[in-house]
């Protein structure tokens, strides 16, 4: 992985909110444009999740799964609504992912050059619900957005 500055790496304690994730793994992935920088984290009760940092922007996400999933289908379409937890999502972007560089530990089993598409949408406040998407598989995950001002770290010694 070549290096890039970033707000925080592996093995630092990143507190967004009132939750402060230890960075186990880092992942880029390019879509055409440019790249984005994805780190897969545990909380301080064990649970999994990703911090995803993408010109300057951040958001932290939680996988769903079983009954949690939204029931909506890819292909995604920008515009396109989704339903969600009593919330009316935005399709915003929908472009396609390839992952470039890994280093760490993650929750899921990822490849350098493995491609999938993904959509991501708004629900007009800081949540975002994002679905990644390939063949007959499909991943979603919800978070929300913070302000980069607001990230607190506490570095690796």
């Amino acid at each position: 992985m070549h290096d890039a500055p970033l707000l925080f790496g592996i093995g630092d304690h990143v507190r967004l909110g009132r939750t402060s994730t230890l960075i186990l793994g880092h992942a880029r992935y390019s879509y055409g444009r440019g790249f984005w920088d994805e780190f897969c984290g545990v909380d301080d009760d064990g649970a999994s999740c990703w911090i995803s940092v993408d010109e300057g922007d951040v958001v932290c996400q939680t996988r769903l799964q079983g009954q949690d999933v939204p029931k909506s289908e890819p292909p995604f379409k920008p515009g396109e609504t989704l339903d969600f937890e009593a919330t009316t999502f935005t399709v915003t972007e929908v472009e396609t992912a390839e992952c470039v560089a890994l280093r760490g530990q993650f929750d899921e089993l990822l490849q350098v050059g493995e491609k999938h598409s993904f959509a991501n949408a708004s629900a007009g406040d800081d949540a975002l619900l994002s679905c990644e998407y390939w063949e007959a598989n499909r991943i979603w995950f919800y978070g929300r957005w913070y302000d980069p001002f607001d990230v607190r770290v506490d570095r690796r010694t």
